[in-house]
């Protein structure tokens, strides 16, 4: 297919979001807040238990925010462990419990008192002369990883039956860090109604696609990569075709394709839908 072709109609994508489609999304918590002392903080958030069931991640997150009342930014800079264990006692997303939570909640706290924002900590571990995010990305869940949570799981540490650091996957593991580089586009891509636009010294050109079930498949499907398995290298590969339509901000096209499964209903089965899918004349599971 031609590079022109499929940039067109994937310009057309993008220019076809849709605040209902941004409703149906993580991101749409961050959109809440006027202050983008908060909306980092939502973000940071929001973007770390965004897996399994989007209804559910909705409601969760419903559920984390409503404790926090009109500024997350100062309920973080004001967090205590034990009240916080206490706050959201009985608070579970699937593999994650309210001892993960908090233990976040402590990372964000930490990183402002050493940073003064997740941004600026961030850039702390960032290398602009690198080819993408790939060692900055190690170099932050690094350090993300290694800080005291002791406040939250006691003196030994995490213990062995935590899914914290399911919260912060590495590309030196192969980890396609779908949740993460998430969260770095909502942060590093320019502002669009969409992603907000609060970390511009990183540069979009640097940021790699965000791989979950749908990207992958969907992917695959236009040609964006041939790779079966949803890891570090397919998400690099899917970007580096993307790159090659727009160099300077290559994951814009991610927030509308994945929302083609989220909100649209492909879910790759063969259906009168694909007729109607703005993607089908380059699709190759388009129905016939």
């Amino acid at each position: 297919m031609k590079s022109e072709n499929l940039k067109t109609i994937l310009d057309g994508l993008y220019a076809a979001r849709s605040p209902r489609h941004l409703a149906n999304d993580p991101l749409s918590f961050c959109h809440r807040y006027p202050d983008p002392a908060d909306r980092e903080i939502v973000g940071f958030i929001a973007a770390a238990f965004a897996y399994g069931n989007v209804k559910i991640i909705l409601k969760n997150l419903e559920t984390v925010f409503a404790a926090m009342g009109g500024s997350p930014r100062r309920f973080v800079e004001e967090f205590v462990p034990g009240a916080g264990l206490r706050i959201y006692a009985g608070f579970k997303h699937r593999f994650n419990d309210h001892r993960d939570l908090c233990a976040l909640l402590l990372a964000a706290r930490t990183m402002l008192e050493e940073a003064d924002s997740i941004g600026d900590y961030f850039l702390g571990c960032y290398d602009a002369t690198a080819e993408d995010i790939t060692p900055s990305l190690i170099e932050f869940t690094a350090a993300l990883l290694a800080m005291d949570y002791s406040p939250v799981f006691g003196p030994a540490g995490i213990p062995a039956d935590s899914y914290f650091p399911f919260f912060f996957p590495s590309p030196a593991a192969g980890s396609a860090c779908k949740r993460l580089c998430m969260f770095l586009r909502w942060m590093a891509r320019p502002a669009d109604g969409i992603d907000l636009g609060l970390w511009r010294e990183v540069s979009p050109a640097k940021l790699v696609i965000p791989v979950d079930a749908h990207i992958q498949r969907i992917a695959r499907n236009l040609g964006l990569t041939s790779r079966r398995q949803a890891d570090w290298r397919m998400a690099r590969e899917i970007t580096a075709a993307l790159r090659k339509l727009d160099p300077a901000d290559p994951v814009k096209y991610d927030f509308s394709l994945c929302h083609l499964g989220i909100s649209e209903g492909c879910d790759g089965t063969v259906r009168p839908l694909c007729s109607e899918c703005p993607v089908t004349t380059i699709c190759t599971e388009r129905a016939p």
